[in-house]
């Protein structure tokens, strides 16, 4: 049978509707049971609010709402938020409004580098094909995370790393600590090793994406958002990346991280042997670019691929490392959001999903 992939066009005014219309479009109650908990896996990759970078607040507010209406015991929706060396998450909720939504729906979000959330090694079932080489003593992954359903709510957008990056890369920032960069020299690898790990733990996966607004460039920050108005929801998550992708313009198999899931049998890449329900999207293709870097990633290619290699695990796994951080901080934070993203934000502030961004805005004044 077909891995079946939900895909809707949608509007501001009927948002929530339509999340609510694409999940059951996507059999969520098939796939995800009701008697465990279920995380969602938001998605902050920057602690300003910039337009396809993050979880839209409509996305997680769809969600949450869909989740409530069919059943899910309220008590056991749990948001889960992970940061980086380079991103406050608990500064990006409130960026990018999600706490309005916490607020609506009485959420408890659980941040997993604080307690009590634990780390523990994850033997799995099945091979590593090469998390076992960059952590020798052993992955660690939140045992928070185990026996429960996920749903990932990642944006449609490019990446420097994965060219797209969706669902497959939304499980990066949960299951890896904070030495995840370690792997980005190895990062498709990573990925289908990462997806291989949550079908062995979770009781249910599922993936809610977000292209209302979509990025295009050097992903996941200093892109050019552009309005999409399309939504899409899957309980394959190579499929849904698979989808992703060939609306941005990109042959899927052509990704590394999508073919070896693929063909590790992880999902479905391929998009012949996809089931799209919902809108006809057989003319969609956003000619996305996707090839483009910022100095920064530049810099880490360098390190990663280029003539900068064999002193990798000198500059990003020793007391040197700091330098990595505040230079990656300096860059986006001091000079690119400032003098070049700001503009972008604000053009989309002008449209109609900036104005539903502004009115999530308002909720949050008004809840003070």
């Amino acid at each position: 049978m077909k891995s079946k992939v939900a895909v809707l066009k949608t509007e501001p005014d009927r948002i929530l509707e339509d999340y609510a219309r694409l999940m059951q479009l996507a059999e969520l109650e098939r796939h995800l049971p009701k008697d465990v908990p279920t995380l969602l896996k938001v998605n902050i990759s920057w602690h300003h609010y910039y337009p396809a970078c993050s979880t839209a607040p409509w996305q997680y507010d769809g969600v949450v709402s869909t989740l409530i209406k069919a059943g899910y015991p309220h008590e056991q929706i749990i948001p889960a938020h992970n940061r980086t060396v380079v991103v406050d998450d608990k500064l990006g909720i409130k960026r990018n409004h999600l706490d309005t939504v916490d607020r609506k729906h009485g959420l408890k979000p659980v941040h997993l580098y604080e307690p009590p959330v634990k780390w523990v090694v994850y033997q799995p079932k099945g091979k590593y094909r090469v998390l076992h080489t960059i952590y020798p003593d052993g992955v660690r992954i939140p045992e928070f995370f185990i026996g429960k359903n996920i749903i990932h709510l990642p944006t449609v957008k490019t990446h420097v790393f994965t060219t797209i990056t969706g669902a497959m890369k939304n499980a990066f920032g949960g299951l890896l600590s904070e030495r995840r960069h370690w792997t980005h020299r190895v990062i498709h690898e990573t990925l289908v090793d990462l997806l291989m790990i949550q079908k062995e733990i979770h009781t249910g996966i599922f993936a809610v994406m977000d292209g209302t607004i979509a990025g295009d460039g050097p992903g996941p920050r200093a892109m050019i958002p552009h309005v999409k108005d399309f939504i899409l929801a899957s309980a394959d998550q190579v499929a849904i990346d698979a989808v992703s992708a060939k609306m941005q313009g990109f042959d899927p198999l052509s990704l590394d991280f999508i073919r070896i899931a693929h063909e590790d049998g992880l999902g479905v890449g391929d998009p012949r042997e996809i089931e799209i329900v919902g809108t006809d999207i057989s003319g969609v293709n956003f000619h996305f670019q996707g090839d483009q870097n910022t100095f920064a990633s530049r810099g880490q290619k360098m390190i990663y691929h280029g003539p900068l290699k064999r002193f990798e695990k000198i500059l990003l796994q020793s007391p040197l490392v700091p330098w990595s951080y505040a230079a990656s901080r300096l860059y986006h934070d001091v000079y690119w959001y400032p003098f070049v993203g700001k503009k972008r934000v604000r053009q989309i502030l002008q449209t109609k999903w900036g104005a539903l961004f502004r009115q999530y805005a308002k909720r949050r004044e008004d809840d003070k």
